[in-house]
């Protein structure tokens, strides 16, 4: 990244387009394309970045940056890096795709999957005792716990499957299917 006399930084094309990229699909996920930007940045860095380098290569206010940058260190996808010599705070990206892609899951589940859970426990408890309401929604709301509490235990067991054997049947696909006994049936 060079920096010219204006403050800007003209960051290589392909890392602009990818920073660009990143911001427009957290906003289709539901996250700030600020945020996003900045760890894309971040994730390509070759060095660890102040808050005003990040502002000034994606000439973003300091304000925002330091919003964005506590986001990120709450969904633990960045860190601060001490630098010696300089005591203004430095981040990195996590780079081991994997760990992001754990890192966002669990947060996802706590922020998403944990909530309805509990929200759902509670409705169908009330379905229990509510006389008025038709079985029919009763049921769907126990087959919904049902499905909910089942993604929550599969996200549980998937932490504990080695990368290497998930990578293998990520590769797998729907090939895996085969190997189960009930998986030529529909």
């Amino acid at each position: 990244m060079t920096e010219n006399t204006d403050k800007a930084v003209k960051l290589p094309e392909t890392v602009e387009r990818f920073i660009l990229h990143w911001g427009d699909m957290g906003g289709q996920w539901g996250v700030n394309r600020s945020v996003s930007q900045i760890h894309a940045l971040l994730y390509l860095a070759e060095r660890p970045l102040t808050a005003e380098d990040i502002a000034d290569a994606l000439g973003l206010a300091r304000s925002n940056v330091s919003n964005s940058i506590r986001e990120l260190m709450a969904w633990n996808l960045i860190r601060r890096i001490p630098v010696k010599g300089d005591r203004r705070d430095h981040f990195e990206a996590e780079t081991d795709l994997w760990e992001i892609a754990v890192r966002i899951a669990t947060v996802r589940k706590e922020r998403e999957i944990d909530p309805a859970v509990d929200a759902l426990k509670i409705c169908v408890v009330g379905a229990d005792r509510d006389t008025k309401l038709h079985p029919v929604a009763a049921k769907r709301l126990r087959d919904m716990l049902a499905f909910i509490e089942s993604i929550d235990r599969w996200h549980t067991q998937m932490l504990t499957v080695p990368r290497s054997k998930l990578a293998a049947l990520i590769r797998l696909g729907t090939r895996i299917v085969s190997l189960l006994p009930l998986g030529r049936q529909k």
